[in-house]
């Protein structure tokens, strides 16, 4: 186990790998109490770390990031290879942390996997947070291709100001997917044709918010993913693209918290 220091906090961020038979998940620990689960999309976990720090500070949470297994380097067994598989391997995660009252907050592809861990059903999850998720298909509202768009297009579709996509260190152009990790669970079409008949089976509170300028996966697909859950509640965030967790976290997590 390392201990690396939380950005902007005294207190430890821990950063632990768990075996779950034969998987391995990488996992940041933010320790506060109230237990948040985050599912970074396809840019990976470097899109959510920075949310993670601001909600743990905020809320004195504990919040949980992992990387999922494929990304980043981290290894993935063969058989892991659809969004459901790897809901199950979450929810056997809460189980080995005997976490109680969780929240699961997902972006982009990772709201596809928090509606995934909803629908299992376990009691140690509580509420969803979908934030401009994708696996749905709504007609006329198709998603964007993201793997052939060069970085400059890419960076238009995600955000409403396309300058504030973060620069990494020593230069580059800032969060982009990892295609080949993400169609290892997603598929090529990335959406699951069966998953807004499924949504209708969640039974705990979702909150659907999103970004109203996400060239992504527009403002009418986000409608379209909350009208399909029963107990759900959606939120559009101005001036924010498909990242709000990038561009907009202070109103995301006002949004978040105005339940």
């Amino acid at each position: 186990m390392t201990t690396l220091p939380a950005a902007g906090s005294l207190r430890p961020t821990r950063t632990e790998t768990h075996a779950l038979g034969p998987v391995e998940v990488t996992l940041q620990d933010r320790d506060r109490t109230r237990p948040f689960l985050l599912l970074h999309g396809g840019g990976g976990v470097a899109t959510m770390a920075g949310f993670a720090d601001l909600l743990a500070e905020r809320t004195h949470s504990r919040v949980l990031l992992p990387t999922h297994p494929g990304f980043g380097g981290t290894p993935k067994p063969a058989e892991l290879s659809s969004v459901t598989e790897l809901a199950g391997v979450y929810v056997d995660l809460l189980e080995e942390l005997d976490l109680t009252d969780v929240t699961v907050l997902g972006n982009s592809f990772g709201g596809w996997l928090a509606a995934e861990i909803a629908l299992r059903k376990s009691p140690r999850v509580s509420g969803a947070v979908i934030v401009d998720g994708i696996g749905i298909d709504v007609e006329g509202h198709p998603i964007t291709d993201v793997s052939g768009l060069s970085p400059a297009e890419l960076r238009s579709f995600s955000f409403h100001d396309p300058s504030k996509a973060p620069v990494p260190p020593g230069g580059g152009t800032g969060p982009s997917p990892d295609v080949r990790a993400l169609i290892g669970y997603t598929g090529p079409a990335m959406s699951d044709p069966t998953l807004a008949k499924r949504l209708g089976d969640i039974d705990i509170p979702v909150h659907v918010l999103w970004g109203e300028s996400d060239g992504i996966a527009g403002p009418d697909y986000g409608r379209a993913f909350a009208a399909a859950i029963p107990l759900s509640k959606f939120t559009p965030l101005p001036r924010t693209g498909h990242l709000p967790q990038v561009e907009t976290p202070e109103e995301l997590l006002g949004a978040l918290l105005d339940l």
